[in-house]
């Protein structure tokens, strides 16, 4: 630019300086002296070497100088540099290259003078399905290698050749190899992760080595013992391809990859495919088709969990039965438990009284057996006529007690003889009773 004003510049002063010699007396020269214009010449030469000699760096680009008697430098920054009247190739440190799907009006969307936008074009999946496919790549040169960045300048010449005879043939070529392996409908059903990956490691490392193979998968069959019928995979008849894959590694063309020129892989993505319209259409039935099936589902669901629910009523009102019963059951239990207790406290206590009162009787006749012994004691001491006449008064009426209470025979027999009333028989009679009462209540 400061060349071009330079030499308009000089062109301007010797114009100026010719017209003055020839038209002194025009109005229009007369503010202009021959001074002025050795002055303009000047300036304009001035210009003219400065453009020559320096030049502006931008920030971001990289320069390659090629001098004119040969040699040449790299320039990474920015700033005013010294150029000698050599050749400059500008390249930025990141290129970013976008394919993008026209608008309506076939508008490719904002434009820069730092990026390169084409219109995307239109590939073709291994299942036949064509569609445009977006993207959007960064690529980086490599300024840490100033002898490979002045290789890729001198040979490529400028960005926009490096851009179109070396970048966007690889990107063409490695979209079109991850489309052969890959099919449509495996795109939309969640690969479309693998696709970047593949795109952005051929973009980079080169190009897979791609085989062709047979997928011999079973028609599919439908129906139950009685009814079958086969669909047959329309896909299986499309020729398949897969990486060639030697010593677990990925088989690639050799020196086909952006790394062999210093380039970089920054970014590489696919934003967006515009499918063709009979895919559209499909993929709009699929879609129906899911929101049928969710729908279904749904309803299922409800159905099963409505069953659930009466399932689980049913049983709440079964537990509630059988608590009732469980409780009745338990009052019965205990009322049967108490009743069984209070039967067998009242045996307890027939028994404890049954023994008290076998102790009661046994007190009795020691006290008794006590008394007729000191009775006894008392008699054989000897007593006064009026305790003997006490004692024998008791004695009597104890005899007559037993005597009433006596049973004897009404018949005997002595010495073969029949008797109702002898006194010496009944003494004896009365005699060994009383005695057998005496011993039994001594025991």
């Amino acid at each position: 630019m400061l060349t071009f004003i330079g030499v308009l510049l000089i062109i301007l002063g010797i114009a100026t300086y010719i017209g003055r010699s020839l038209f002194s007396d025009h109005r229009l020269l007369k503010w202009h002296t021959s001074k002025k214009s050795l002055l303009l010449v000047l300036f304009g030469i001035i210009l003219s070497v400065f453009s020559g000699i320096f030049f502006y760096a931008e920030p971001g680009t990289a320069y390659a100088v090629q001098y004119p008697w040969g040699g040449q430098k790299a320039v990474f920054q920015q700033g005013i540099k010294t150029k000698m009247w050599g050749r400059l190739i500008p390249i930025q440190f990141e290129i970013p290259v976008k394919y993008v799907i026209p608008n309506i009006e076939g508008d490719l969307g904002d434009q820069s003078k730092y990026a390169y936008v084409d219109k995307a074009r239109q590939w073709e999946f291994n299942d036949a399905v064509k569609g445009k496919i977006a993207t959007s790549i960064v690529i980086s040169i490599d300024i840490s290698d100033e002898s490979q960045f002045l290789s890729v300048a001198d040979r490529n010449k400028t960005e926009k050749n490096l851009i179109r005879s070396r970048i966007i043939p690889n990107i063409d070529q490695s979209i079109k190899n991850t489309c052969k392996l890959m099919a449509a409908q495996d795109y939309i059903s969640g690969q479309a992760a693998d696709f970047d990956r593949y795109f952005q490691d051929q973009l980079e490392n080169g190009m897979y080595v791609l085989e062709e193979f047979s997928d011999n998968q079973r028609p599919e069959i439908i129906g139950d013992s009685t009814v079958v019928r086969t669909i047959p995979n329309k896909e299986s008849r499309q020729k398949r391809f897969r990486i060639k894959i030697e010593n677990g590694d990925p088989v690639r063309v050799k020196g086909n990859s952006l790394k062999s020129y210093g380039l970089t892989v920054v970014q590489a993505v696919v934003t967006e495919i515009d499918w063709e319209v009979t895919f559209d259409k499909r993929l709009q039935l699929q879609k129906e088709e899911v929101a049928q099936t969710q729908l279904e589902k749904q309803q299922a669901e409800r159905e099963f969990y409505r069953a659930q629910k009466e399932k689980a009523k049913g049983e709440a009102e079964k537990a509630k039965e059988r608590a009732r019963l469980e409780r009745a059951q338990i009052q019965q239990t205990i009322a049967a438990e108490t009743e069984a207790k209070v039967a067998e406290f009242h045996l307890t206590k027939e028994k404890k009284q049954y023994e008290v009162e076998q102790y009661k009787a046994k007190s009795k006749k020691l006290a008794a057996e006590a008394q007729a012994y000191e009775n006894q004691k008392l008699v054989n001491a000897g007593l006064t006529p009026q305790e003997k006449a006490e004692w024998e008064y008791k004695t009597a009426v104890g005899v007559a007690k037993e005597l009433k209470d006596l049973k004897l025979p009404t018949t005997y027999i002595e010495g073969g003889k029949n008797g109702n009333n002898s006194g010496n028989l009944l003494q004896s009679l009365i005699g060994a009773e009383l005695a057998k009462k005496m011993i039994e209540k001594k025991k």
